[in-house]
This record gives structure tokens, C-alpha cells and sequence, in this order.
């Protein structure tokens, strides 16, 4: 374990303390001074092949009436957020529980889905990608913007203004990435200014600045979840304590992390 957390502070950073089983856990600033230095990172790493993924939306109509939030974690959850985006108090795009598609893709450019097969094999999947996997995972969610693309690089639409994407707007951030090695690192942003007493004030990074942090942890491909008000993380310990970052907003949808029976 020592070893692992060496190789990654000198490769990626960070330093991953291990949590329990398949699970690791870092916070860091996201800069030593400047705006950003105002900005915490929750970040936990998570092993697929330890672990089992499930999507909640603690309500039978995919609504916000009874929705999600950290204190919905089941008693066999050991990590949950937020996940997707929403409108209209729906899941947006793409969505398939127990290999069962309920919703259909959602269209842009800047689209990415996260998807288990059947194996337990879990991937980012891009839009040109899509329709390959369709139809053959046990689980899947979209959302969007990407950050990070083939191997680290940022998407078009992230190199310049005026390509459909708001380069400027800062905000909480929530991302979900995956490292070379087949690991899933999901990063939350929160606030450490004004003494610590406004941790869930929506401000943090641009999508540009969340794009490099999440290239600076390692991952290859990542995209950004629904920020601002509704970012959310759940951990458990080995011992049962929890750690949790609440936010405002109830979500309709969220990933669920369990530990995989005989590992």
C-alpha cells in the first residue's frame, strides 16, 4: 500500500490514503496561491475490480419528489454522489439500470457515458463510441462537458472562446475520471474561503481549470457531473465512520459504490 501511495504523489500529486479495500482517498488545494489556492479537492480513487456500481434515484419515476442526497447512502454503500446532469428534475440523457435502458442518449458533441458491462469492466465512453456499447452494459449515465479525451487531450470546444462552452464561469465542480490503470478517481471542489463557513458557495474553477486538475491526477478521459448546489460525496471507512460533503440541491440520480462480494 505504501508503495502505491509513493508512486502516485510522484507521478500524478497526490497522495492516496487508503480508505478500505479498493478505495483511496486525497484532498489537496487545487493551487498553492492565487484565486484557485481558495479551492479545496475531495478526491476518491476507486478500483473496479474490488468494487460494485449501482444508480439510485430514491424515487420509482426517475423524479425529484423523494430525491437523492449523501444521507440516502444504503448501509452496504461505502461511496456515493451525485451523478449526470438533470433537466427538469429528470436524469438527463442516456440511462440503464440492470441492462435495462430506461433513457435513451443524449446528442452533442461534448457528451460522455460511463458504462459497466456485463464483466464489471468500467469506461468513460465518447459519442462516437456509443453506439458500439449500446445494448451490451449492465449500467450506464451520461453527461456532460468532457474534460479530457483520448489519452489527456481536452476537447475542441475547450481550446478557445466561443466554441460552446463557457470558458470564464467559475463554479463547484464535481468530475468523474478514469487513470490508465482501469481506476475511477471522482474530484469534488469546495470553497476554503471566508474561514471555512461557506465550504458549499457555489464558486470554484473554470471547466478549463477542472480539465487540467483532472489531467494532473493521472486520468485519461473524465467529464464534469452536475456542479454548483448539487455536488455531493459520501465516503465510508473500514470502521463505519463517514465522511460527508452535502450540498443544497436534492438530485434525482446518484452512483452507488459497494464492495464486490469474495473480494
Amino acid at each position: 500500500m505504501m508503495l502505491l501511495a509513493t508512486w502516485l504523489i510522484l507521478t500524478h500529486g497526490a497522495l492516496w490514503n487508503a480508505v478500505r479495500p479498493g478505495v483511496w482517498q486525497s484532498e489537496m488545494s487545487m493551487a498553492s496561491t492565487g484565486l484557485l489556492a481558495k479551492v479545496r479537492v475531495v478526491a476518491v480513487r476507486l478500483d473496479p475490480s474490488r468494487l460494485d456500481f449501482a444508480l439510485d434515484t430514491a424515487t420509482s419515476d426517475y423524479g425529484m419528489r423523494g430525491a437523492w442526497t449523501v444521507d440516502a447512502l444504503p448501509a452496504a454503500g461505502v461511496v456515493a454522489f451525485n451523478a449526470g446532469q438533470f433537466t427538469g428534475g429528470y436524469p438527463w440523457g442516456w440511462l440503464v439500470r440492470d441492462g435495462i435502458e430506461s433513457r435513451k442518449p443524449g446528442k452533442g458533441t461534448l457528451t460522455m457515458a460511463f458504462v459497466q458491462d456485463s464483466a464489471g469492466r468500467v469506461s468513460l465512453v465518447t459519442p462516437d463510441e456509443l453506439s458500439a456499447v449500446r445494448g451490451h452494459v449492465r449500467l450506464a449515465f451520461q453527461s456532460y462537458p468532457s474534460l479530457l479525451i483520448a489519452d489527456g487531450r481536452e476537447p475542441w470546444e475547450l481550446g478557445g472562446a466561443g466554441r460552446g462552452i463557457n470558458l470564464s464561469h467559475r463554479d463547484s465542480r464535481l468530475a468523474l475520471g478514469v487513470l490508465d490503470d482501469g481506476s475511477i478517481v471522482v474530484a469534488l471542489t469546495r470553497f476554503a474561503g471566508i474561514g471555512g463557513k461557506g465550504e458549499t458557495l457555489p464558486w470554484g474553477p473554470t471547466v478549463p481549470e477542472m480539465a487540467a486538475f483532472m489531467r494532473s491526477l493521472g486520468c485519461r478521459r473524465a467529464m464534469l457531473l452536475d456542479g454548483g448546489i448539487s455536488s455531493q460525496l459520501v465516503l465510508r471507512a473500514a470502521d463505519g465512520s463517514l465522511s460527508r460533503w452535502p450540498n443544497w440541491r436534492p438530485v434525482p440520480l446518484a452512483l452507488v459504490v459497494t464492495t464486490r462480494s469474495g473480494t
